[in-house]
């Protein structure tokens, strides 16, 4: 057998070994699809379990991928040298030319099973986006926005952006909401308006170890009341924040109290 003829059949032997991965690749995709899927309608179902069920969801896809990744490779173990030289040369040309950040963003999916710095159902700022997990992939991680509008970060993201966790795997999650009232307004009354407002919300949640708080801060043309309190599901955030201000500022119409009336020309303050 020539040189050439070798480095032919090592040739075919390497395609068909790496086709071989790719179907098993792609078949496992569509495994953990469809494990996602099923999960993620009995969690739905169930509101108590809910969260509970869906922090399966990424651990099943790992499981699925990781069978697929030993079915998929292990015929490399049987490669013969050259051809395991020939193979090893291709994925590292490969991980030069761009899989370097997809390799990173596998390295943060496994982080993120193992370390939990949170997991599906949490509220979570990570960079610039806020949102529901809805889903922890071996790439990237989805989050739903509170404009419904759902976001991929990329899990590399995890070592390069501050991530912060808003309920940490439990239903029950703090929210703030901001009123503003003019100087000079009656701040105890304020006040009193806006703990009253929190505690008969519908939606509160509270017991020796969640309580609401208000509290005043002086800004440089107007003060805020500022209220926490808890909610029993984190998806009623914004149902509770709207709650809680619409009555606060009603209250405050019925008692006389104003607004603020920011100048023409002054920032705005966020």
């Amino acid at each position: 057998m020539t040189v050439l003829q070798a480095g032919v059949d090592g040739f075919q032997v390497n395609l068909l070994v790496l086709g071989s991965a790719l179907a098993v690749l792609v078949v496992a995709y569509l495994f953990a699809r469809l494990a996602s899927l099923i999960l993620s309608g009995l969690a739905e179902r169930s509101t108590r379990r809910r969260i509970i069920i869906k922090m399966f969801i990424p651990i099943v896809s790992f499981l699925i991928y990781g069978v697929a990744a030993y079915l998929a490779f292990s015929p490399f173990l049987q490669l013969s040298e050259t051809q395991l030289l020939a193979v090893s040369g291709f994925l590292g040309v490969a991980l030069g030319f761009g899989l370097k950040d997809l390799f990173t963003s596998v390295i943060g999916g496994l982080v993120i099973i193992t370390e939990k710095p949170y997991q599906v159902g949490d509220k979570i700022t990570i960079g610039d986006h806020y949102g529901e997990v809805t889903g922890i992939g071996l790439w990237a991680t989805s989050l739903t926005t509170p404009d419904d509008s759902v976001v991929r970060v990329p899990n590399a993201a995890l070592f390069s952006s501050n991530v912060a966790n808003a309920n940490a795997g439990q239903p029950e999650m703090m929210v703030v909401v901001d009123v503003a009232v003019a100087p000079g307004t009656d701040m105890d009354l304020a006040a009193e308006i806006m703990r009253d407002a929190l505690v008969t919300s519908e939606f509160v949640f509270i017991d020796e170890d969640h309580s609401v708080v208000v509290l005043i801060e002086d800004q440089t043309y107007y003060r805020t009341i500022r209220g926490k309190g808890y909610v029993t599901d984190h998806g009623d955030e914004f149902a509770f924040a709207s709650d809680v201000t619409k009555r606060t500022l009603s209250a405050f119409d019925e008692q006389g109290l104003e607004t603020p009336e920011i100048p023409v020309g002054t920032p705005s303050v966020r």
